[in-house]
């Protein structure tokens, strides 16, 4: 397993990161402690869960798993879901902030998480407000690192303007979706979080099991997985070369040998930009298998063809920008250059 580090910060993560959205749905207790073992004995040690993930429970299963090993592993969870039915029991003010804050970490049995994630975009509280909470809790000792996930580049940019300009703890990474077929942050949020030193921590990596192996090209609903189950299954989001991307997928990973999962997970890993991709399991044999991913790289021409078959192209403006560098370049006029 190798360990990366979180945006510009000294802290380093797997770059593996088990996603526990399956515990409490799918996963007993027992099986939880499976997964999380196998995980462990993999040299991961970064664990992302959300306060919302099946009420709570998800965090509460993780706390009691944990045990006397969570000093030694990085914890992440998230807020803004609803948590009850009042005004106040979802979004991202101060006063739902805090009283999640304090929920999650009773739910996980730890006094402080390594990472708080912003789940979801809050149109109706300003950024200043949720940004000096998270602040706060940082300065109070109950989060180390702060994070924000499916923001907008603009949203992005300007959270990190406020937090430098007012001294506030900024984000350390973003959790975007991301996958062979999900592309879309290549636009604009990978290049500003490059710029800003912001870690990208991604969901879906197997575009929700899309990519795992058990589909075929035209098939949309396949029984005993998500998208027949109707949760959490992106399908929205794939480009419109998804079945031509999943059918090359295919075919490399017969020609390496390895599973379609192990081979999309390391795609997704390999690329420069990415801290750590975030994958879950219904059971230990799953995550075992998407182990099986670390510790390796895609030869050159596998990379290639994967990335060339999948590629969203360009959109405007950069569609339209693309190659300016060189116009300008070439109407330099040197002394001595003989005209073309």
């Amino acid at each position: 397993m190798e360990y990366r580090r979180l945006g510009r910060t000294g802290l380093k993560v797997s770059e593996i990161c088990l996603g526990t959205m399956t515990f409490g749905h799918g996963a007993d207790q027992a099986e939880s402690e499976r997964i999380l073992g196998t995980f462990f004995d993999a040299g991961g040690t970064f664990v992302d869960t959300a306060n919302a993930y099946n009420g709570g429970v998800s965090e509460t299963m993780l706390g009691k798993a944990l045990g006397a090993k969570r000093k030694q592993k990085i914890v992440a969870s998230k807020v803004f879901n609803p948590m009850g039915p009042g005004p106040n029991d979802s979004g991202m003010s101060r006063s739902h902030i805090m009283e999640a804050a304090e929920a999650s970490l009773k739910r996980l049995g730890t006094d402080y998480l390594d990472l708080y994630y912003i789940h979801h975009v809050d149109i109706e509280t300003p950024l200043e407000e949720m940004l000096r909470a998270f602040d706060d809790l940082v300065r109070m000792g109950k989060v180390r690192y702060i994070a924000c996930s499916n923001y907008e580049c603009w949203r992005l940019m300007e959270s990190l303007w406020i937090s430098d300009s007012r001294g506030w703890e900024r984000f350390a990474c973003h959790q975007p979706q991301y996958s062979l077929v999900v592309r879309d942050i290549e636009e604009e949020i990978v290049p500003a979080c490059e710029l800003k030193g912001v870690g990208i921590v991604c969901w879906s990596p197997l575009a929700g099991g899309y990519l795992g192996g058990r589909y075929k090209p035209g098939e949309a609903k396949v029984a005993g997985t998500r998208s027949a189950e109707g949760w959490a299954y992106p399908s929205k989001y794939f480009a419109p070369n998804a079945e031509k991307t999943l059918a090359a997928l295919l075919d490399a990973a017969k020609e390496l040998g390895r599973s379609p999962a192990e081979v999309a997970l390391r795609w997704v890993l390999d690329r420069p930009f990415i801290t750590s991709a975030i994958v879950g399991a219904r059971d230990a044999a799953q995550a075992t298998q998407s182990m099986k991913a670390a510790g390796w790289r895609l030869p050159k021409e596998i990379d290639k063809r994967l990335d060339e078959v999948s590629s969203p192209g360009l959109r405007y403006p950069r569609s339209m920008e693309t190659g300016m560098d060189q116009r300008r370049a070439n109407a330099v006029k040197m002394p001595g250059m003989k005209s073309a």
